[in-house]
């Protein structure tokens, strides 16, 4: 059974408020489709979404409550999350040649892309207790199927996520293109994406320290 229509309206109407609220994806998208392109920030915003469904399947088979219950659990995601931020803007700053927009265009590469959307995604913790607090909201264990519920209201909300993410992929896109025969700008904003992928992953790190516990 689906979540009767009042209730699912409701549900869309916070999860398009939410989405609209640049967070973690919407930088490391950003920072993809300056450094690399459109396309590059459009396959990162499909590595995301891919992501939302693995928390998808999670928050169906209780990993989520398991997330918010132990703080061990909690903080072994959070910081392999936060870490693989970092390695990834280290090794951004520590790469020797200057990256090319058109660099995106490599199937190889793009491939990486969606891969590290998907991992960026699946490791951060904040998703999975996201769906736990938020999802269960809409759900009617009178109508039963709740599993049915869950994946059906995760799935609306990854959709979405991937619609509101190709946007701001598009929109960075364009002034990525108008800046790409400016060899200067080519060559700072590799320090720029590094550097902002560095941040968002100690912003991770040491933000919401006061995990739930029990």
């Amino acid at each position: 059974m689906l979540p009767n229509f009042s209730s699912f309206l409701l549900f869309l109407a916070g999860a398009m408020i939410l989405l609209a609220i640049p967070g973690p994806a919407v930088f490391y998208i950003l920072s993809r489709t300056i450094g690399q392109g459109r396309l590059a920030g459009v396959v990162s915003a499909a590595g995301i979404a891919v992501g939302t469904l693995f928390h998808v399947a999670a928050a169906i088979l209780g990993l989520s409550a398991l997330l918010a219950s132990s703080a061990r659990a909690f903080y072994i995601v959070k910081y392999l999350g936060a870490a693989y931020l970092v390695f990834l803007g280290v090794r951004l700053l520590l790469s020797r040649n200057t990256p090319e927009i058109q660099g995106s265009e490599n199937g190889h590469s793009l491939r990486r892309i969606f891969a590290q959307g998907v991992l960026g995604n699946l490791l951060n913790p904040k998703t999975a207790l996201f769906f736990l607090a938020f999802l269960p909201q809409f759900v009617d264990p009178a109508r039963g199927h709740v599993s049915a519920q869950i994946f059906f209201l995760g799935t609306s909300f990854a959709l979405l996520g991937l619609g509101s993410d190709s946007s701001w992929a598009l929109l960075a896109g364009t002034f990525a293109e108008k800046l790409r025969s400016n060899l200067r700008w080519r060559r700072a904003q590799k320090n720029i994406s590094g550097s902002a992928l560095i941040a968002l992953g100690l912003a991770t790190a040491f933000s919401g320290a006061h995990a739930k516990t029990k």
